[in-house]
């Protein structure tokens, strides 16, 4: 008997125990299922909370969003819109609400003096707003009229009258492909249709991830029921600067007050090429300008390229050229640093007769020290030097001075494999290679990153476009710090040479970029582009000489020399940037 009750005992609590296991067991997998529930619930209302609610009103509404191009903007670096973003009035309407479509046609076309049927088409489908400029008369009579489903509201337009940097800036174009959308939505993490507007070149392509809008910031709404008839008592609602969580800004180191002057400037003189303005101390690129140029408006591009004119989306500043005689700077550094010459060394010159590379000018220099060849930019002088210090030793001092990094910090250009200072080396190229031809190839940005190596007293700097990119809070969100630059020549060597630049502008053949009171230093350039005289000219110097700014470089293609063509611009753009307080 007492057998039997402590095995029917056991059995009880054997059964207690396996059946509470699997009560915890199943209350445990419960709590946690609960527990994630609860956390994907909370992504979704805080994470994603706004990105539904904005889906939701969509579906419950039609909407007309105020601005043309819904992206980040691409700033200078104080602030102001590179594209040229303004806000104008506009006509907006709601066809669904407006009672006398005729009617409707008929006041609108005499308001603002044009045919009725060319506003019709408006008056169908869709809401809209008229292509059309409103004085502040056409807006009071609309608005006292009180026409249902027609009003006047700000729309934001992303190109005003005239844009500045264009070819940096880039321009857009309606995605067709469903590869190209899904590669950008899948790192993105955007929604992308066909036909969106998105970046084809430049800054807007670069950084199209960045700079898509993922909703408005102001739109006209109006509530529709689910067969989208509106919803009586609701009216119109005008939603205005609400925050895009989603859309960044490029905020470029530019400065638009100096990149309109190189523009000016540039419009009168240059009608092939590229200017760079840097500044000296920082490397930053604060003008970059290339002509010619284009009206980045998606309307006016077609008809660019039905043209067809060659370079005209080009950004020149960062493709590669010959430069000529401004690549003496890297020989006569490297014979100085190297001791090969001294500023007095003496050279003779015989003109037109010399061999194996005449001289410019057809007398000859005669009996001249190095310096003053400099100055003159005198051919053979640099031959001989050239030849003596051979192949090794200038590719060495090239690259010492950034002509192999196309890189320019926040502006990932692809760079091109045709620039290779290994060349210099190969056979029968040294002494073209002494004067920037041959395989010398450089773009002006690196030019000008070369001559402000010594603007800067013998430190190299990496150029640098952007500085920031910003949410729509004006908060960064991500930083391109100036690149740490590092010493190229010994101070010894950098007086020379700055001593030489300055010679250029005061007795030599750069005596057009000489500017009184402050004085600058550069040197010139003209490489030959084909059998006809035509040249490349170049200038690429610094001002004011003893406490440099500005670093610039000026190329003016197919022009007569650097020191007619370049020289010029240079100081007409110094002139005019100088006094300029700084950014």
């Amino acid at each position: 008997m007492r057998s039997s009750y402590w095995m029917k005992t056991a059995e009880k609590e054997w059964f207690v125990t396996v059946y509470g296991k699997r009560l915890l067991f199943l209350f445990s997998f419960f709590l946690l299922a609960f527990a994630l529930l609860l956390m994907h619930l909370g992504v979704i209302q805080i994470g994603r909370g706004e990105q539904y609610a904005f889906l939701a009103l969509e579906r419950q509404t039609r909407s007309l969003y105020l601005e043309d191009y819904p992206r980040g903007d691409i700033l200078d670096r104080r602030g102001q819109s590179l594209t040229g973003r303004l806000q104008a009035n506009r006509v907006v309407v709601f066809p669904s609400l407006i009672p006398d479509r005729t009617e409707a046609a008929r006041f609108l076309g005499t308001v603002l003096g044009v045919p009725a049927d060319r506003i019709s088409p408006y008056l169908t489908g869709d809401p809209a707003y008229l292509p059309r400029d409103l004085t502040p008369g056409m807006v009071e009579t609309i608005r006292e009229k009180g026409m249902p489903g027609i009003v006047v509201l700000p729309v934001s337009f992303r190109y005003g009258p005239r844009p500045l940097a264009v070819q940096v800036v880039g321009y857009l174009g309606r995605a067709q492909s469903r590869t190209e959308l899904a590669a950008l939505q899948n790192s993105s993490g955007k929604a992308y249709q066909l036909n969106d507007w998105i970046g084809q070149a430049g800054l807007e392509k670069f950084y199209e991830q960045e700079l898509k809008a993922t909703r408005p910031r102001d739109a006209a709404r109006l509530f529709v029921d689910a067969a989208g008839r509106p919803l009586p008592g609701l009216g119109l609602q005008f939603a205005s600067g609400r925050k895009d969580p989603g859309r960044r800004h490029v905020v470029t180191t530019i400065d638009a007050r100096i990149q309109q002057v190189v523009e000016n400037v540039m419009d009168r003189r240059v009608k092939k090429g590229a200017v760079v303005v840097m500044d000296t101390r920082t490397g930053d690129i604060l003008a970059l300008a290339s002509r010619p140029a284009y009206d980045p408006r998606p309307e006016a591009l077609p008809g660019y390229l039905l043209t067809g004119e060659k370079g005209t989306f080009m950004d020149q500043a960062t493709a590669l050229f010959q430069p000529g005689s401004v690549f003496k700077v890297v020989v006569a550094a490297a014979a100085l640093a190297e001791g090969l010459v001294t500023p007095d060394s003496r050279f003779t010159c015989r003109g037109s007769a010399d061999e194996p590379v005449r001289c410019w000018y057809g007398p000859g220099h005669g009996n001249i020290n190095f310096s003053r060849a400099f100055a003159e930019s005198c051919n053979p002088v640099f031959v001989r030097v050239g030849l003596e210090l051979g192949p090794e030793k200038i590719i060495e001092y090239a690259r010492r001075f950034g002509l192999d990094n196309q890189a320019i910090t926040g502006y990932p250009v692809t760079p091109d494999p045709r620039q290779d200072l290994g060349l210099i080396a190969a056979s029968h190229n040294l002494v073209n290679s002494s004067l920037g031809q041959g395989p010398v190839l450089a773009t002006p940005v690196q030019l000008a990153a070369m001559i402000n190596v010594l603007a800067n007293n013998g430190t190299y700097i990496q150029p640098r476009l952007v500085m920031e990119l910003r949410d729509d809070g004006g908060r960064p969100v991500r930083t391109f710090p100036v690149e740490k630059g590092h010493r190229v020549l010994p101070p010894s060597v950098v007086a020379q040479l700055r001593e030489m630049m300055e010679q250029v502008t005061t007795r030599g053949v750069g005596r057009e970029a000489y500017l009184p009171g402050c004085g600058s230093a550069g040197k010139t350039g003209s490489a030959q582009v084909d059998d006809h005289g035509r040249v490349n000219a170049w200038f690429s110097g610094y001002a004011p000489v003893h406490d440099p700014r500005y670093t610039i470089t000026v190329l003016v293609r197919e022009g007569i020399s650097g020191g007619e063509s370049a020289a010029p611009v240079f100081r007409e753009i110094m002139e005019q940037i100088l006094p300029l307080p700084p950014a």
